[in-house]
């Protein structure tokens, strides 16, 4: 049987040949998820000369099968990073991508801490269930996956969050007019012609409902915007991720409507990546 530090050189060989990316550090996550009981990737080399169970090869080989057919590690070990905390995550939801984790740092640099939240397409959580961990603020988890809901209330639970409710609703349609304070979101926004040039890890395994937001990648905002000015109170906000070509219509489609303080703020590769703007507190004006 093979030792620890063996199967992991093996399993990134495998990797590497399979044209996988980052195949050590994958070889090793995968193996700690083979091994179980928390373990941490240090753990792989302070026992390297340990034997590996049949049970436990058999599952990390079952582990690099899947990796090697495109699943995602995330998909494989269930389990994602993002703002410090460990979210649960299935093929129901998107993987949370370091970037989206922008939208909480504008909102907490711009919106004030009273009142309640909503996370609009909510899929695992991240969004919503972070704001309300770092705000306080009473928040609503909404998707239209209820397969997506079930997971984002399993992580509200698990990391202690303090949500007031997992609603199925198709963007802002199932509540009520002004009603919270701040709307966040992570839409859709790739555009449908683009779906053939994505990684197929992308394209093949992440929900298309979490991906494509129509013909150009804008359609959803216009949809996500009418519904959050009617769901705001006066004076409220919206801070949403948008796609790196998307800034300028979407500005557009702010200055047109019941919004004030449009600014858009940009990763750290400089795209465009989050538009926030607070609702008139007239809405006559």
């Amino acid at each position: 049987m093979l030792t620890v530090r063996q199967a992991l050189d093996q399993g990134a060989r495998i990797l590497e040949d399979g044209a996988v990316g980052a195949a050590r550090l994958t070889s090793e996550v995968l193996l700690c998820h083979a091994l179980g009981g928390g373990r941490d990737r240090s753990d792989l080399y302070a026992h390297g000369d340990d034997e590996l169970s049949e049970l436990t090869w058999i599952h990390f080989g079952r582990y690099l099968h899947e990796r090697l057919q495109g699943k995602p590690t995330q998909y494989i070990t269930k389990v994602q990073e993002w703002y410090g905390r460990e979210f649960r995550v299935s093929p129901a939801v998107l993987i949370p991508r370091p970037e989206t984790e922008h939208v909480i740092e504008v909102a907490l640099a711009r919106v004030p801490r009273t009142g309640r939240a909503i996370d609009i397409g909510c899929g695992s959580g991240a969004i919503g269930v972070t704001w309300q961990l770092e705000t306080g603020m009473p928040t609503v988890l909404a998707d239209l996956s209820t397969d997506a809901l079930a997971v984002a209330a399993g992580n509200a639970r698990a990391l202690g969050a303090q949500v007031t409710g997992a609603v199925a609703s198709d963007l802002a349609a199932a509540f009520g007019e002004a009603q919270f304070d701040v709307v966040l979101s992570n839409p859709p926004y790739i555009p449908d012609p683009e779906r053939e040039h994505l990684q197929r890890e992308v394209r093949d395994f992440e929900p298309a409902l979490a991906l494509f937001g129509g013909p150009t990648g804008v359609e959803i905002y216009a949809r996500l915007l009418a519904g959050a000015s009617r769901i705001l109170k006066p004076g409220g906000w919206i801070v949403m991720e948008i796609g790196y070509q998307a800034q300028p219509r979407i500005l557009e489609m702010l200055h047109a409507g019941p919004w004030r303080e449009a600014e858009t703020q940009a990763d750290l590769a400089g795209w465009p990546r989050v538009i926030s703007a607070q609702l008139w507190p007239n809405r006559a004006e």
